[in-house]
């Protein structure tokens, strides 16, 4: 890093990594003056918070300052790498931060699948209406709740899945074998 200033720009990020690793100020400059919009700019797209994401981003540039002298070019870019451990950084406070899931029991699920028939009930509710509530009812309440987040409040697969903590092919599987439940049911109870 003998020549600083005009030919900053025309440093690799790799040669900066380099730099970083032996404990080169001038390249830890360069390198956050190069990256810090991306990461930023990243980890605000996941978070939609900007306290959290400048911490998100802060975090993220201790791990390369730690870890610059075990990258591997071979396995990837730069680019990648410090993008990777921005976006695993920004899941890991999303799942923190986000708010607390509303348990499948809270009154907003369980109105939804009550079976009461008070006066008031009879004339919000279709006599069409019962049989699928019944139904609901009777669905496990993870295939319950995923149907419901899904039907009701048109949650995609991928909201559901960071809704609830889970992977996203196990919220898929929740709403299909749900919605094929209640579409057995029907059939069976000649639901229309």
């Amino acid at each position: 890093m003998r020549h600083r200033g005009i030919y900053d720009d025309q440093v690799t990020d790799e040669a900066l990594l380099a730099g970083i690793a032996v404990g080169d100020d001038h390249a830890l400059l360069l390198f956050v003056r190069r990256y810090q919009r991306r990461l930023f700019g990243l980890a605000l797209g996941i978070l939609a918070d900007p306290g959290i994401a400048e911490d998100v981003t802060q975090e993220a540039f201790i791990r390369i300052l730690r870890h610059a002298a075990v990258f591997d070019a071979r396995r990837g870019s730069v680019t990648t790498w410090t993008l990777t451990i921005t976006r695993n950084l920004a899941i890991d406070a999303l799942r923190i931060h986000r708010a607390i899931p509303v348990s499948p029991d809270h009154r907003i699920f369980t109105g939804l699948v009550s079976d009461a028939t008070s006066p008031e009930d009879a004339t919000e509710r279709s006599d069409a209406a019962i049989p699928l509530r019944k139904a609901l009812a009777r669905l496990p309440q993870d295939q319950r709740r995923a149907v419901l987040l899904a039907c009701v409040y048109g949650r995609t697969a991928l909201e559901i899945a960071a809704e609830e903590s889970i992977p996203l092919g196990t919220a898929k599987s929740r709403v299909r074998l749900g919605m094929a439940r209640l579409r057995d049911t029907a059939l069976v109870e000649g639901i229309q």
